[in-house]
């Protein structure tokens, strides 16, 4: 009977440890999730780079195991480096078949949202809150050179642009310009910041941003009437948007899968995509092909 005793103890002593254990799992976690490691670098466009930052930010706070590290330079620049293999996720707003010298056919394609982009101006271009394409293209081919000829102010325009190898210039060309190559303006850059912080501060300025960039400092302006909406997009009435792309070189190691799939769920999709002014992959109507 003591032996008995002793060996139901023991038994017990077991299952409240196994109980303790169980009890420090967070709920809805695996072991697989708990236990994921690993690096992953994603370089290229600086338009989608605030939705990936974000993403990274909560995908690490779930994985404390992985570290991800975003940078921006450009679509370009993410699709050249995905194909060297210098990144693991080259973030793109165009298709790869749209940039020369890169083999599309190595790289797959994982779409993530639809991202708008605004024609936006210098708050002081006072008149002008909608232009139409054709307008658009003569005063970024310089055929256009004051605000007063589109029933602005006695202004100069300044354009501001993208340098080649931004997705952002490429997808602005296709889209509005119907294939005009943009004059040089009085700048440039790659970075959508730094465009927002130029034409805030540069009287007469436009150039083009993704609209998650969009606050009192800029003035987004329609285009034939159509805003920068997932309601005008999906009707076919805004021209200027485009797909957010994230390139894997061939299929994706274990853990970059993870992090996509994250940005694909629900929760994701439904929660910052929505917040940070991007659209779900799925909620378009129209498709756009390259």
């Amino acid at each position: 009977m003591r032996k008995w005793w002793t060996v139901a103890a023991i038994a017990c002593l077991l299952l409240v440890s196994v109980a303790r254990c169980v009890s420090k799992k967070e709920p809805g976690t695996s072991a697989t999730q708990t236990e994921l490691k690993g690096t992953i670098t994603v370089v290229g466009s600086t338009a989608l780079q605030p939705l990936i930052e974000e993403a990274a930010k909560r995908f690490m706070a779930k994985h404390p195991g992985v570290q991800i590290t975003v940078q921006g330079g450009g679509s370009g620049t993410g699709l050249s480096q995905v194909s060297q293999g210098a990144c693991d996720i080259g973030a793109s707003d165009i298709f790869a078949e749209e940039k020369s010298g890169i083999d599309a056919s190595a790289l797959k394609d994982h779409k993530i949202c639809v991202q708008a982009f605004a024609v936006v101006v210098n708050p002081d271009v006072k008149g002008v809150d909608n232009l139409t394409k054709k307008q658009i293209q003569d005063i970024f081919t310089g055929k256009i050179t004051n605000w007063k000829e589109v029933g602005g102010p006695d202004l100069k325009i300044a354009v501001i642009n993208r340098p080649q190898g931004s997705g952002t210039r490429a997808t602005f060309i296709k889209r509005v310009m119907d294939g005009k190559e943009p004059t040089k303006g009085v700048a440039e850059s790659d970075s959508s910041g730094a465009i927002h912080k130029m034409v805030s501060e540069t009287p007469g300025a436009i150039s083009y941003l993704g609209v998650g960039y969009l606050d009192s400092k800029v003035k987004a302006l329609k285009i034939d009437g159509a805003a920068p909406t997932e309601k005008d997009i999906s009707e076919g009435k805004y021209p200027f948007w485009s797909y957010g792309h994230l390139y894997t070189k061939g299929e994706p190691k274990p853990v970059v899968k993870a992090f996509i799939d994250y940005i694909l769920s629900s929760e994701f999709q439904q929660g910052p995509v929505k917040e940070m002014h991007y659209f779900p992959i799925t909620s378009m109507k129209v498709e756009y092909k390259p």
